[in-house]
């Protein structure tokens, strides 16, 4: 929240020198239902991106205060806000960091299978993912260049390397969590990449260890988000098909889930072409909806989403888990 005066001050462009207009939209007539839970755009400040549009918004006090687009195909799974107001972002094709006036200060591009997830580790290192044969796990240093970790990683499908992976994380203990979407399963590896954890599961598109030592798992082919324990016990689960009431009714199944600090938890959704079905819904632990968001005029469709009000540095692994 300290750093959004800097997306709005006098030197932002209104297009940077990298930035590239996105695809016309056939959602912007979506309607808005009237009386939906929550305060639409003004329920949270946000940082907003998805898939099927390669635009990146950022949202506080009700409106959209700064946009960056990055052309016409590909997709955006993963971006951040870091500490200093940057925004580190992932578009299949490449792995790029702009400031807040919208100018380019790294990029990492490959010819490979793509780009899905990122994290940053302080503001001089990124840790992401290539899918590709054989995929790999990078940490590099973006103000040296230095590459510090490349390690292969398992896959199944020699056909497919899109579907490889979407979501890694390095936890709080300096441990990787990745969820590997083709092989169905989540595996959990320690600092030399010895296998630690796993827990088997359709689909996984996103797994995030919680500070209970859980962890929250996305398994968007059966629309369900599970908590599981080490054990690999289920102890929560919310299936967005059954437990949603009929009137906020999602159009595509949630990739991912955004764990807040109060509790509470906000399923993003891609919608459909039409713009007729909600965006993000945030539920609290005994599942009662206290926000929807369907506002396709504004938004395009929803995949991840940084709530900027809560607590945490987003650099530092283990900061944004609840």
């Amino acid at each position: 929240m300290k750093v959004l005066h800097l997306f709005t001050a006098a030197n932002v462009p209104e297009k940077g020198v990298a930035e590239v207009p996105a695809k016309a939209v056939s959602w912007a007539n979506g309607i808005t239902p009237a009386n939906l839970p929550g305060q639409g755009l003004d329920q949270h400040p946000m940082l907003y991106a998805g898939e099927n549009y390669n635009k990146i918004f950022i949202v506080n006090d009700g409106k959209v205060i700064w946009t960056y687009s990055s052309g016409e195909i590909c997709e955006h799974d993963d971006v951040w806000m870091l500490s200093n107001g940057n925004i580190l972002f992932t578009r299949l094709d490449y792995i790029a960091e702009v400031t807040p006036d919208k100018k380019e200060i790294w990029r990492y591009t490959t010819e490979k299978g793509g780009i899905h997830t990122c994290q940053p580790i302080g503001l001089d290192k990124v840790m992401f993912v290539v899918n590709g044969y054989p995929p790999k796990l990078f940490i590099i240093n973006i103000k040296t260049g230095e590459v510090e970790v490349e390690q292969e990683l398992p896959y199944d499908d020699p056909n497919d390397d899109h579907g490889q992976f979407r979501r890694a994380r390095i936890t709080a203990q300096g441990t990787y969590l990745i969820s590997f979407l083709n092989m169905g399963c989540v595996i959990e590896y320690d600092k030399n990449f010895n296998e630690i954890w796993r827990y088997e599961i359709n689909r996984p598109w996103a797994a995030v260890r919680l500070k209970n030592g859980n962890t929250m798992i996305t398994n968007e082919a059966d629309w369900i988000t599970r908590e599981v324990n080490q054990k690999g016990e289920t102890v929560w689960e919310f299936n967005a098909k059954t437990d949603l009431p009929a009137e906020y009714e999602l159009a595509s199944a949630p990739q991912t889930c955004t764990v807040l600090g109060n509790g509470n938890l906000i399923f993003n959704s891609r919608g459909n072409e039409k713009g007729n079905s909600p965006q993000l819904v945030e539920i609290t632990r005994d599942k009662k909806v206290v926000w929807v968001l369907q506002d396709w005029k504004t938004l395009g469709p929803a995949t991840t989403v940084q709530i900027l009000d809560d607590p945490g540095i987003p650099e530092v692994p283990g900061e944004l888990e609840r």
